[in-house]
C-alpha cells in the first residue's frame, strides 16, 4: 500500500522535503513509517514522545493502523513566536 507522509518544522528541515509517498506492507502501523525514517535520520526517536502525529487529519499514535491512500503528518514541537 502507499501512504503520503507530510513533514513539518524540524522534520521538514531534516528530511529536506515537504512530503513523500511511502510504500508499506499491508497491515502497517504508524510506527512502521517512523522505523523507515530512522534509517535516514537516526535521531528521530528523540522526538517520539513530543511529536504530534496524524492520519487523515486526526491525531494518531504509533500503533494507528494505516490503509492505502492515507495521509500521515509528522509535527514536532515548535518553539518561538512573537514577543508582545
Amino acid at each position: 500500500m502507499k501512504v503520503k507522509v507530510k513533514y513539518f518544522a524540524v522534520c521538514r528541515e531534516m528530511f529536506n522535503r515537504d512530503e513523500e509517498e511511502m510504500e508499506l506492507p499491508d497491515g502497517a502501523v504508524l510506527m512502521d513509517v517512523l522505523k523507515r525514517l530512522e534509517r535516514e535520520w537516526p535521531e528521530i526517536p528523540e522526538y517520539y514522545e513530543v511529536m504530534q502525529m496524524s492520519v487523515n487529519w486526526e491525531y494518531a499514535t504509533e500503533q494507528t493502523e494505516l490503509s492505502d491512500g492515507d495521509e500521515v503528518a509528522l509535527i514536532p514541537p515548535v518553539t518561538g513566536g512573537i514577543d508582545v
